[in-house]
C-alpha cells in the first residue's frame, strides 16, 4: 500500500471537525487545536491510524472473509455503493435492516427470495400469474433489490463492517459488537472512538473527506483480494505440478519395464 500523505488528506478536508460544544471528549487524543469554534482533527495522527486500519483490512480480504460497507448518509451513499462495488465488497447504503447480523437467517431468506422471483420471470412462471399478483411481486422485487440487492452474494456473516458516521449507523455497530464481528470506521469529533476496534479519526460529514479515505481503504482491500489471487494461482500451479509428476511416474516404469521384458523374448 503506498504511503498516506498528509497533504492529499488536508486537500480533501479530512481535519474540519464538528463544533467544540458538539465534542465527544473521548476524541481528546485526535484533536489537534481548535480554530473558529471547530475542532481540528489531529492528520498526522488519521494517517497512522489509515495505515493500521488498511493493514487490517487487506488481511482479512486477503482470507477471503467479506468486508461489510455501511454508509447511509446522503453525501456517503454514493461513494460508499461505487468504491465497494469496485473491490466486490457488500455494502448497505439505504436503511440499515434491523438484525441484518444478528438475525441473519432471515436476512438470507428474504435473498433467496429474491432470486425465486427472478427465476420465475427466467422459467414464465411469472407470467402465469394474473396482473395483480405480477405487480405484487414486482413491487416486492423492488423493495428487496433496494434495500438488500448489494448484499445478495453475501452467502455469511461478514468478517468486518466498515462504517462512515458511527452515531447514524449506532444499530449496524450494536449488532458487530453482539457477533464480536470487527468495526472499522471513520469517527468524527462527535463521536466515541471506544465503540470501534479500528478508528480513523476524519471528517465523516463532507464528500470529498469521506471519497478520500472510502479510496484509500478500498484500494487496500484490492491489494488484499490480489494477494489471495496470487497465493491460490501459486498453490494450483504447485498441485499441477504434483499432479503431473504421479502421472509421469507409472509411464516411467512401465518404459523400464518394457526392455526386459524385450529380452524374456528372446
Amino acid at each position: 500500500m503506498e504511503k498516506v500523505e498528509v497533504k492529499e488528506l488536508l486537500e480533501a478536508g479530512v481535519h474540519f471537525g464538528h463544533l467544540t460544544r458538539k465534542w465527544n471528549p473521548n476524541m481528546a487524543p485526535y484533536i489537534y487545536m481548535e480554530r473558529n469554534g471547530i475542532h481540528i482533527i489531529n492528520l498526522y495522527k488519521t494517517a497512522a491510524k489509515i495505515q493500521e486500519t488498511s493493514d487490517a483490512l487487506a488481511k482479512i480480504a486477503a482470507s477471503g472473509k467479506k468486508i461489510l460497507f455501511v454508509a447511509t448518509k446522503k453525501q456517503a451513499k454514493d461513494i460508499v455503493a461505487e468504491k465497494a462495488a469496485a473491490v466486490n465488497q457488500p455494502y448497505i447504503t439505504e436503511r440499515w435492516p434491523g438484525g441484518m447480523l444478528t438475525n441473519f437467517v432471515t436476512i438470507r431468506k428474504a435473498v433467496k427470495k429474491m432470486a425465486s422471483i427472478d427465476r420465475m420471470k427466467k422459467d414464465g412462471t411469472f407470467n402465469s400469474l394474473s396482473k395483480k399478483e405480477r405487480l405484487q411481486v414486482n413491487r416486492l422485487r423492488a423493495k428487496l433489490e433496494k434495500n438488500l440487492g448489494s448484499i445478495s452474494d453475501m452467502t455469511r456473516l461478514p468478517g468486518a463492517l466498515f462504517v462512515v458516521d458511527i452515531m447514524r449507523e449506532h444499530i449496524a455497530i450494536k449488532e458487530a459488537q453482539k457477533l464480536n464481528i470487527p468495526i472499522f470506521a471513520m469517527v468524527d469529533t462527535n463521536s466515541d472512538p471506544r465503540e470501534v476496534d479500528y478508528l480513523i479519526p476524519s471528517n465523516d460529514d463532507a464528500s470529498k473527506s469521506i471519497d478520500k479515505i472510502l479510496s484509500i481503504v478500498t484500494s487496500a482491500v484490492a491489494d488484499g483480494l490480489n494477494e489471495r489471487k496470487a497465493e491460490r494461482a501459486e498453490k494450483d500451479g504447485k498441485a499441477q505440478k504434483t499432479e503431473a509428476k504421479a502421472e509421469a511416474k507409472p509411464a516411467v516404469k512401465k518404459a523400464e519395464k518394457a526392455p526386459v521384458a524385450a529380452q524374456e523374448e528372446e
